[in-house]
C-alpha cells in the first residue's frame, strides 16, 4: 500500500508576509507572524499514527486543532525515501509548520529546511537544531522511566527483567538506562537482558523476543515496543509501559508506565510561529517532568498491589524530581545486558 496523506495541501498560495528594505532585515532575523485566526501545520510519520511515540505527537496536533488553533493534515507510513518529497509537498502547499521524525533522514530533511527559511520545522532528531527554521525535539522521558524502574525492580520476584527496544539510539537508550537504573535503587539483585528488534514498528518480532526473556526466567518486562506485553499477558508476567498508558488494554499485566506529553513543545511552537517569534531550538526540556511533559501514570489496577513501602519511595523520589532536587541521569550509550 502507498503512503496515505490526509488533508488538501496543495495549490494553496503562501501568504505575502514582509516588503521592503526595513522589512527584509526583519524577515532575516525571524519568521513571519501570520494574522489568520489559524496556523496551518503538516505531520509527516514514518509509522502508523497508532504507534506510541508518534501518537503523541498526533495527540498534542489534534488537541489543538480540537480547540481551533490550528489546521492539521498528516502523512502517516511515509518511507524514508520518500520523506524529502513530502515534506517539500507541504512547504509548497503553504505549511506554516511541519512536525514529525527524522531519523535516518536527517541530511535530506535538513536541505529541504533550508530552502524553505519562512516555514518552521520541528523534528524529532538526535542531532542540534539548525538556524534558522529547523529545531528538534525528542522524548525525554528518563524521570518517569526511572520511576517505572523502582517499581519493577520491586515487583520482580525472579530478580530478571526483559528488556526489548526498537533501536539503541539516544532516545531509545536514554530511557532504558533510567529504567535500569532506577530498578536498581530498589533492587540491587536485578539481572537484565536486553535485545533490539531492528525496527519501529513490528509488534510480532517484538513480541517473539520477549517470549524469549520469559523462558529464561524474566518475569518483568520493559515494552519500549508494542507487541512487549501482549508477550507478557499470554505467559502471565508483568509489564511496564512506555510513552503511553496501555493499562487499560492489559489490566491484569501493565504495572505502571512513564507517559509522555507532547503538549508543551507543540502549544510552544504553534504560539511562536503565530507570534512571529519562532526560531530553531532545541525543545526536548519540554518533554520534562518540570514542564509537564511528562508523568508516571497511576496505578490503577494495580493500587494496593503494589508494596506500599516501594510507592512510598517513588513518590518521594517523584517529588524531589520535580523540586530539582535529584536528576535523573542522562545516559545515551547502548544498554547492555547483565547476565
Amino acid at each position: 500500500m502507498g503512503n496515505v496523506i490526509r488533508g488538501n495541501v496543495f495549490g494553496v498560495a503562501r501568504r505575502a508576509v514582509l516588503c521592503g528594505a526595513a522589512a527584509a532585515a526583519i524577515a532575516a532575523m525571524a519568521l513571519p507572524a501570520w494574522a489568520q485566526s489559524k496556523v496551518k501545520v503538516a505531520g509527516i510519520y514514518t509509522v502508523p499514527i497508532e504507534q506510541q511515540w508518534v501518537s503523541r505527537i498526533h495527540t498534542a496536533l489534534k488537541a489543538a486543532e480540537a480547540r481551533g488553533e490550528i489546521e492539521y493534515v498528516w502523512a502517516e507510513s511515509v518511507a524514508n525515501t520518500d520523506y524529502e518529497r513530502v515534506m517539500r509537498q507541504y512547504a509548497e502547499g503553504g505549511q506554516q509548520l511541519v512536525f514529525g521524525e527524522v531519523f535516518g533522514v536527517e541530511r535530506a530533511a535538513r536541505a529541504v529546511a533550508k530552502d524553505y527559511p519562512k516555514t518552521a520545522f520541528v523534528m524529532g532528531s538526535s542531532f542540534k537544531p539548525q538556524e534558522p527554521n529547523f529545531s528538534v525535539f525528542d522524548n525525554y522521558i528518563q524521570e518517569p522511566a526511572y520511576l517505572t524502574g523502582m517499581i519493577a525492580g520491586a515487583v520482580s520476584k525472579s530478580n530478571v527483567i526483559g528488556m526489548v527496544g526498537g533501536y539503541p539510539i539516544p532516545e531509545v537508550n536514554r530511557l532504558m538506562n533510567a529504567f535500569m537504573e532506577g530498578a536498581k535503587e530498589v533492587n540491587p539483585n536485578v539481572k537484565f537482558m536486553v535485545s533490539f528488534i531492528g525496527s519501529w514498528f513490528d509488534p510480532p518480532k517484538a513480541k517473539e523476543a520477549a517470549f524469549a526473556m520469559i523462558d529464561r526466567g524474566a518475569d518483568v518486562m520493559y515494552a519500549e515496543r508494542f507487541g512487549v506485553s501482549d508477550a507478557a499477558k499470554e505467559r502471565k508476567v508483568l509489564a511496564i509501559g512506555n510513552v503511553i498508558n496501555t493499562q487499560p488494554q492489559y489490566p491484569e499485566t501493565v504495572v505502571a508506565s512513564a507517559l509522555w506529553h507532547m503538549e508543551p513543545s507543540v502549544d510552544r511552537a504553534i504560539a511562536a510561529v503565530k507570534a512571529g517569534s519562532y526560531k530553531a531550538e532545541d525543545y526536548g526540556p519540554y518533554s520534562q517532568m518540570v514542564h509537564k511533559g511528562s508523568s508516571l501514570a497511576p496505578l490503577g489496577t494495580f493500587e494496593g498491589k503494589v508494596p506500599a513501602d516501594v510507592v512510598a519511595k517513588v513518590k518521594a523520589r517523584e517529588q524531589e524530581i520535580l523540586d530539582g532536587k535529584f536528576t535523573v541521569k542522562v545516559n545515551d550509550n547502548e544498554p547492555k545486558s547483565t547476565m
